[in-house]
């Protein structure tokens, strides 16, 4: 199950090492691609038993004791599962919704009171909120239209306050263009303010021997194998740019690449490189089968490897933010607080056993910690058509 290739015979541990991703490279044969189904499944509550890694680095990143962190991958899978029908039960009172820590369950925003008893019957926990998701969304497609200065992180809506929560580098809070965009911002929409330490970046990094693949002089990620190649960030290079893998021989080259107003791409390969559906856990975990791309919801834990930092775990803060990079705003993006660092962009979001999304951006690094985007694979794999390689 390891993808080593053939033309360049290594050893099973250091073919590992120098990858990124066991499942990353193109599969042999004829390409076949389909667009992600949206009403495939839900993932089956039932968790399969957790590698001892995995608990570990959910114990570390976490602050979980093994059997903790066993016992919220149970709930959040539940959680998981639930998530859509509870959102039909709530109709067009629905106002978002969040696994809660603390309880272990979902819990659905609703705007009256009686959709309460039909979302409680489904199974989930209820809180009444000012907005719905649907207004909330329209009142933060109105502040993507306002061009952002340097300052403005990031802004995204925030269902458990009902309003668009907008990130300010706390250098900037007094910059004339950073309160010129607020007020315009506050006229537009609710608004609250939060400030951060740093502005976003993007996580590539120049060319350094042993790591996953690169393009130009540029090291990144691999993200989740599909069939025919892989997915990775759209700012790692653009189409037609060529890719070089771990020991330096042509993997294949970009197919499709956007960024930014999105963060992703995908590499069409072959060359005697094909696929398998892992994520490398460097060591740190067992490396773990992927089994699906259902979305985890705000609130669940995910975990991300990447060819600099490894694999470091945390939780899903926001979804459908918009991140304010120096290049250009993207939409549609996954905050959470996992760290990572330059070379880690493109890389593996994944919750459980579920694919989430490549690694775009943030700030902060993994030793004082920060927060990072990814781009969520659902919307990848539907923009090109791909079919996300599972087990």
């Amino acid at each position: 199950m390891r993808h080593l290739t053939p033309r360049h015979p290594r050893s099973l541990r250091t073919g590992l090492c120098a990858l990124l991703l066991v499942g990353a490279l193109a599969a042999a044969g004829p390409f076949s691609a389909s667009a992600a189904e949206a009403d495939a499944p839900a993932p089956s509550a039932a968790a399969r038993p957790a590698s001892a890694g995995l608990l570990t680095a959910m114990s570390r990143d976490l602050g979980l004791s093994p059997a903790e962190a066993k016992e919220r991958l149970a709930a959040e899978k539940s959680a998981t599962a639930l998530a859509p029908v509870a959102r039909r039960a709530a109709g067009a009172a629905y106002g978002g919704s969040w696994f809660d820590a603390e309880t272990g369950r979902l819990t659905v925003g609703v705007t009256d009171e009686a959709s309460v008893p039909a979302v409680r019957a489904a199974g989930a926990d209820t809180r009444i909120v000012a907005r719905t998701a649907d207004a909330l969304d329209r009142a933060k497609s109105r502040i993507d239209a306002l061009a952002a200065p340097t300052g403005v992180n990031a802004w995204r809506v925030d269902p458990r306050a009902g309003r668009v929560v907008v990130d300010v580098v706390s250098s900037a809070r007094s910059d004339n263009d950073v309160r010129s965009f607020l007020a315009k911002a506050r006229a537009a929409a609710p608004v609250a303010v939060r400030y951060v330490a740093q502005a976003p970046e993007t996580f590539a990094a120049g060319t350094v021997g042993g790591d996953p693949y690169y393009t130009g002089n540029v090291r990144c990620s691999i993200g989740f194998s599909v069939h025919g190649g892989f997915v990775t960030a759209g700012h790692c290079g653009g189409a037609g740019a060529a890719v070089r893998g771990w020991d330096g021989s042509a993997v294949g080259s970009f197919r499709g690449s956007s960024f930014p107003g999105d963060d992703y791409a995908w590499v069409s390969v072959g060359n005697g490189w094909w696929t398998v559906p892992v994520v490398l856990g460097w060591g740190t975990v067992s490396d773990q089968l992927v089994r699906g791309s259902h979305v985890a919801p705000v609130g669940a834990s995910v975990c991300r490897s990447g060819s600099t930092t490894h694999w470091h775990c945390g939780t899903v803060l926001a979804t459908n933010e918009t991140v304010n990079y120096s290049q250009g705003a993207v939409y549609g993006m996954t905050k959470t607080s996992v760290c990572a660092e330059p070379g880690d962009s493109g890389g593996s979001f994944i919750s459980g056993d579920q694919a989430q999304g490549v690694t775009s951006g943030g700030w902060g690094n993994c030793s004082t910690g920060g927060e990072t985007w990814h781009q969520p694979v659902n919307e990848i794999l539907n923009r090109y058509g791909l079919t996300l390689h599972t087990a």
